[in-house]
């Protein structure tokens, strides 16, 4: 007779690729087996502790990003998972028409709870919330590069402001004065303002330890929505550890490249690094693409000439002034469209050249590359930086495996393109 997998501890819906891989990564570090699916899956996935299911659903209309996290929801549920997360962006990227709010009630109503935390705090990674406030680094949210954000400019840092304005119900706030205390006074304000009728509680953390607290106290708890940093708590509520184990990948093989489409501040300086230090890049106008060039063809011819161990980077970064008068004169979303469509083909054209060892820089650009790549899932691998992980994958439209990392724009060092592969040696 034949023995059923273990049913998964944790079930996970992420709202954008690169946030899907820097929820699991957290998780592997933590100790967790991580498996990330892209998209819903249509069969179970063996042999993990966690899945994370990879949606596009950031910046979708709300009432798709409800129905695909709801299929995600139901596909988790019916692999046995005792607790479900929803992983939204470390910088609480929405609009007032959603799309968390939205997609964390519908979560709550399906799961038939009445409450949960909410919080994208992620210390390591420059990420705090005090008083309700996001901080991005040592600036507010509102001050930060994310207020010129094409398509979800975040021009608010409270927290509960933000939420509030894409939910029917109440918002209120865990203060670092209690999550300090520890697990049980986060779980008596918790039960306090559900209570009271509340139907969310942003949680300040500031520090790991925050989080680690938060983590113990959501042990129970149906729904997280949160960014990736609770994740670090999780994993302890079922007695593991960190392990080197849960982290191994097949050697990687093969020539090195780099694809970015994203236009943050950190992923702008990653590409002025990379080519400072005498790195070959391939710049992709938008202009040039919107004239009917086969812009892919020639940078991928480009590409070709100089495959090997020396990574290529191919790119579409740029300053805030330039993505602003490209969108006015191609309209915003045909602009990022037609650089998604472009910068994948680009990625898959690599892939079947002989890249083995692909870094995508871009939430948008991430999603559209593993769709191109045809890749299903992903196993989670070593960390690069904090949020940015090497996975494996079959990319099964090129009919091989490849080594992907999944940058998120806003994540990294500078020099992040340069040292990345030398983490995946």
């Amino acid at each position: 007779m034949t023995q059923a997998p273990p049913a998964l501890l944790l079930g996970c819906i992420a709202d954008d690729f690169t946030g899907a891989t820097d929820l699991a990564n957290n998780l592997v570090r933590a100790g967790m087996r991580v498996v990330q699916a892209i998209g819903v899956p249509s069969s179970p996935v063996p042999d993990a502790d966690a899945v994370v299911v990879a949606l596009k659903s950031r910046t979708i209309p709300a009432a798709e990003a409800v129905e695909q996290s709801l299929a995600a929801l139901r596909w988790l549920r019916s692999q046995g998972c005792g607790q479900f997360y929803f992983k939204v962006c470390s910088t609480f990227d929405s609009t007032a028409a959603g799309n968390i709010g939205p997609v964390a009630e519908a979560l709550l109503e399906e799961l038939d709870a009445p409450f949960c935390c909410v919080t994208p705090a992620f210390p390591e990674n420059g990420r705090t919330v005090y008083k309700g406030h996001l901080f991005v680094g040592d600036v507010l949210l509102s001050d930060s590069g994310m207020r010129n954000h094409p398509l979800t400019p975040m021009t608010d840092a409270n927290l509960v402001r933000v939420l509030q304005a894409q939910s029917r119900g109440r918002v209120g706030l865990v203060p670092h004065e209690i999550v300090r205390g520890g697990a049980a006074p986060i779980h008596a304000r918790i039960q306090q303002l559900q209570a009271q009728g509340l139907r969310f509680a942003i949680v300040d953390a500031i520090a790991n330890d925050d989080l680690m607290h938060l983590g113990r106290a959501l042990a129970g708890a149906p729904l997280v929505v949160a960014g990736s940093g609770v994740a670090i708590g999780l994993p302890q509520n079922h007695d593991l550890q960190p392990s080197s184990a849960a982290a191994a990948l097949p050697p990687a093989q093969g020539a090195r490249a780099i694809v970015s489409g994203s236009c943050s501040e950190a992923t702008n300086r990653q590409v002025a690094d990379f080519i400072a230090r005498g790195g070959e890049a391939f710049v992709v106008d938008p202009l040039d693409i919107a004239t009917g060039r086969d812009v892919a063809a020639d940078a991928l011819a480009w590409a070709t000439l100089r495959l090997g161990a020396a990574p290529v980077l191919v790119y579409s970064s740029a300053e805030p002034d330039m993505v602003r008068g490209v969108q006015q004169r191609l309209g915003a979303g045909e602009a990022g469209a037609m650089v998604e469509r472009t910068l994948a083909a680009i990625a898959r054209g690599l892939v079947e050249r002989g890249v083995g060892e692909l870094v995508v820089a871009g939430g948008e650009t991430s999603g559209a590359a593993v769709q191109a790549l045809g890749v299903q899932l992903m196993r989670i691998g070593p960390q690069i930086d904090p949020g940015v992980p090497w996975c494996h994958a079959e990319a099964t439209a090129c009919g091989r495996s490849v080594h992907l990392a999944l940058k998120s724009g806003n994540f990294g060092s500078p020099d992040f393109f340069s040292k990345a592969f030398g983490r995946n040696a």
